[in-house]
């Protein structure tokens, strides 16, 4: 469990991501906005591992620390989001452990059109998604991206970008395979009216796993891009063929593939999103952090058929509440295996005002997942409600409590626990 407490970052990349958001700083002119802040929770709960029987509690003491950067628009540019805490149990359900979540993107105009972008992406993710979600079946994967991109201007209504990418991705576990990535795409975009674009773009990426396996995919895509008054439609379709080789064995497969992309504001205080996609890569891609409903199987094979479509609602109401809900379903086919998940669920929150300095929220969600490898399917009810209270302009005090049920069909992946937290946070800046 030692490998799980560093920052899950090699320290060239922390330094090039450095470098970039003091480039940013110099290259503007304005500061750009910043946000940090610390904060100390505590939660007990009486089924610490998750388990259908022989339920032990525990409590979880967190310190963390929260950053947020923005660089005001100029030659180079960066955005910063992240936490970065430690995790203590109490009675030792688990390690005490490190943990963090990042996501950062930059780019710098090196010369006219010319750009240096990179970005890192850092998430805690499930290693076997049969499994409950515990640090026990956690690690932490880290994506870090970066290449030169030029746009080259034909005409006034055509353009091209052009784009190489260096792509590597570790996880904080050792038995997960670690792999680097090789991208090189080309697009060409028309403009056929003042909110219509439309193109063709193809790329080809070569995939290198620690343990001597590849994958090399080819796409080749048709794009779209329209702006109306009140809505806005991306999107892509496509084919793809990938292939995987491992040692003499090599297996090949092809497919459509697309994108879509659509938001609308349905009334001045009410808006909906359409998104969609279906992709031919490997669980080492950035498919699960691009799409927060999706998750990889780690467990199983390298090459994996990946679709995921999801919609919902964000309604704001006059006294200052909202609602926000989205519904997805999602499907894994790992093409060396015969497994394959199907997913779907729905998450509901709403939020309002209770005082003046005191505020609330209620949430329910629900997941039901199939495993056809077993024939299993899993349903988890989440119930959770909270109250945050301002104390002072810096300082938050806030209190939830949560229920979460899980029934299968394999009678040892069910459980029941019911949690408490209660936390500070301040703002230093």
């Amino acid at each position: 469990m030692d490998s799980k407490q560093g920052a899950g970052m090699p320290h060239s990349r922390i330094l090039a991501i450095g470098f970039l958001l003091a480039c940013s700083g110099v290259a503007t002119t304005a500061q750009g906005n910043s946000e940090v802040t610390g904060g100390l929770d505590t939660r007990f709960t009486d089924n610490a591992r998750k388990a259908s029987s022989g339920e032990t509690s525990d409590m979880e003491t967190r310190a963390y620390i929260r950053a947020g950067y923005r660089t005001d628009p100029g030659r180079c540019n960066a955005d910063f989001t992240g936490t970065l805490g430690y995790s203590l149990w109490h009675d030792n359900s688990f390690d005490d452990e490190a943990f963090g979540e990042m996501d950062f993107t930059g780019d710098c105009e090196l010369a006219n059109r010319f750009y240096w972008d990179v970005s890192n992406n850092l998430r805690e993710v499930n290693q076997d998604a049969t499994q409950s979600n515990t640090p026990d079946n956690r690690t932490r994967k880290n994506v870090f991206s970066t290449g030169p991109r030029y746009l080259l201007r034909v005409n006034d209504t055509n353009w091209l970008n052009l784009s190489a990418r260096y792509e590597n991705v570790e996880f904080s576990e050792p038995e997960e395979s670690d792999s680097e990535r090789y991208i090189g795409s080309v697009a060409w975009n028309h403009i056929v009216s003042q909110t219509l674009t439309a193109g063709v773009s193809t790329s080809y990426s070569r995939t290198e796993y620690d343990t001597d396996a590849e994958v090399d995919v080819k796409s080749a895509r048709l794009t779209f891009s329209n702006v109306w008054a009140t809505t806005r439609l991306s999107g892509a379709i496509g084919v793809s063929e990938i292939e995987t080789r491992f040692g003499s064995t090599t297996q090949s497969s092809d497919g459509l593939i697309g994108e879509l992309d659509l938001t609308r504001t349905i009334t001045p205080s009410l808006d909906w999103y359409l998104r969609g996609a279906r992709e031919l890569t490997d669980r080492t891609s950035s498919f699960d952090i691009r799409f927060g409903e999706f998750e990889f199987n780690l467990r199983d094979s390298i090459s994996v058929e990946t679709t995921t479509l999801s919609t919902g609602i964000n309604q704001r109401y006059s006294d200052r509440s909202s609602l926000t809900v989205d519904v997805y379903a999602s499907q894994a086919d790992y093409l060396e295996s015969p497994e394959r998940e199907d997913k779907s669920g729905l998450n509901a929150r709403y939020s309002r005002p209770l005082t003046e300095l005191a505020s609330g929220y209620a949430g329910i969600g629900y997941d039901y997942t199939k495993f056809q490898s077993d024939q299993a399917d899993d349903r988890t009810l989440r119930l959770e409600a909270g109250t945050e209270y301002q104390a002072t302009r810096d300082l938050n005090l806030v209190a939830k409590v949560g229920h979460e049920r899980k029934v299968s069909d394999v009678p040892t992946r069910e459980y029941d626990e019911n949690w408490v937290l209660v936390g500070v946070e301040y703002r230093f800046r």
